[in-house]
């Protein structure tokens, strides 16, 4: 028992500081603004301020802290991309994950797993091949397994899959790991606040304001604020930052649903992911199963859930374990999953001097949230694009130098 803990039940929590402090009223400036309160958006504010001293600033949230995407998604963090440029950029991420709880001081209950990405057919277990020779090449655990060793990895499994689409193999990435999604948020909260960044919630940025090409403050439904930067942190919502603005991006929004069943005693201690049945699932600390499935397959600006979505998946995920067709679905929701054409984000610099982007993720961004908010603050510190985020900059469409990582989302889209 931790000399705290004993402290709490003997006194009590009177004289516990708050886990946040009172929010201050808004400033008339600030020398960064970051739209979204996700994160990615506490991740840029708490590297701005300790890796650059860039304190004065402020994160502007429409609703709740992690209430977006960072709270609604299946909290798995892998690196084992197709890409020389994704499989950097996700390792690093995942590498400093592995550090995280440390550093916030607070138990994100960071725990590696192993991670199956199943292959059903000659077509996929080529590209399994590929993936893991690419990761290899870069230093990440990854290799290709065949089917007994599937089946002795995930006790439990029907490699037949109920009769169609049968298992042949995964890729087997052994660092895959799962963590407390709406911890990583409060945590990068509270060490930027500590360190003097202030957090604004219920605040709605309506506008942009620019004057010669460069942007000079917001406009909130709680008044005007003058800045010398902003970033754009909000996932689903960046056509609506966006169009403030006048940038065209080839940014589509399309919902992304999960659910959980209700908990059960352990049996999956593994993440077992398959893009042909379009289904991956874990089980979290607490007993319950975490899946999720494909993107709807319409554009949508909104959070509902369906039960077609659930029926497909159950579906699907009894053909892989079929035992667990006597759970119960306890709960499902959705989140908005901002996807580009080549599935790689949109980061850094834009046509409007001092706006930058963070944007494009589907349904890959929370896994890179250590990263993203990294790599975002050395940009907006320095006013140019850090060397990891440079092949995912907004020109690379104008240019036709697409990233091309498709090949490694977590299910079919």
């Amino acid at each position: 028992m931790s000399w705290k803990l004993l402290k709490l039940g003997l006194l009590g929590t009177a004289g516990e500081p708050r886990f946040f402090p009172k929010a201050a009223p808004l400033r008339e400036h600030y020398d960064v603004v970051i739209i979204g309160g996700g994160g990615h958006g506490l991740a840029c504010a708490y590297y701005l301020a300790r890796d650059h001293g860039i304190t004065k600033v402020a994160v502007l949230e429409q609703n709740y802290l992690g209430g977006g995407n960072t709270g609604r998604n299946t909290t798995i963090v892998r690196s084992n991309y197709l890409t020389p440029e994704g499989v950097r950029f996700y390792d690093t991420s995942r590498r400093m994950f592995r550090d995280l709880s440390g550093e916030l001081e607070i138990n994100l209950f960071y725990s590696e797993r192993g991670h199956y990405t199943l292959a059903h057919s000659d077509e996929a277990m080529r590209t399994m091949r590929w993936r893991a020779e690419v990761n290899r090449h870069h230093g990440v655990d990854s290799e290709l397994v065949d089917r007994e060793a599937v089946a002795a990895g995930v006790p439990g499994i029907d490699l037949d899959c109920g009769g169609q689409q049968a298992v042949q193999g995964a890729l087997y990435h052994a660092p895959g790991a799962v963590v407390r999604h709406d911890a990583v948020a409060w945590g990068y909260a509270r060490a930027a606040v500590e360190r003097g960044v202030e957090i604004h919630q219920k605040t709605r940025v309506t506008g942009i304001r620019c004057e010669g090409g460069r942007v000079r403050g917001v406009s909130t439904d709680r008044g005007e604020i003058s800045c010398g930067a902003v970033v754009s942190a909000v996932a689903g919502s960046t056509p609506s930052v966006t169009d403030m603005l006048g940038l065209d991006t080839p940014i589509e929004i399309y919902p992304l649903q999960a659910c959980v069943t209700e908990p059960v005693k352990p049996f999956l201690d593994t993440i077992v992911v398959s893009g042909s049945l379009h289904v991956y699932v874990s089980q979290s600390s607490r007993g319950e199963l975490v899946m999720g499935a494909a993107v709807d397959p319409a554009v949508l600006h909104g959070t509902r859930s369906t039960f077609d979505f659930v029926e497909g998946l159950a579906d699907r995920l009894i053909d892989l374990f079929p035992f667990v067709g006597r759970l119960r679905v306890l709960r499902q929701w959705a989140g908005m999953a901002d996807l580009t054409p080549d599935f790689a984000p949109i980061m850094g610099t834009t046509p409007v001097q001092d706006f930058y982007l963070d944007a494009g993720w589907g349904t890959w961004g929370f896994k890179a949230t250590p990263v993203a908010g990294w790599t975002m603050a050395a940009t907006v510190a320095a006013g140019r694009n850090h060397e990891l985020i440079t092949p995912f900059g907004f020109e690379r469409f104008r240019d036709f130098a697409l990233v091309g990582e498709k090949g490694a989302a977590s299910v079919g889209h």
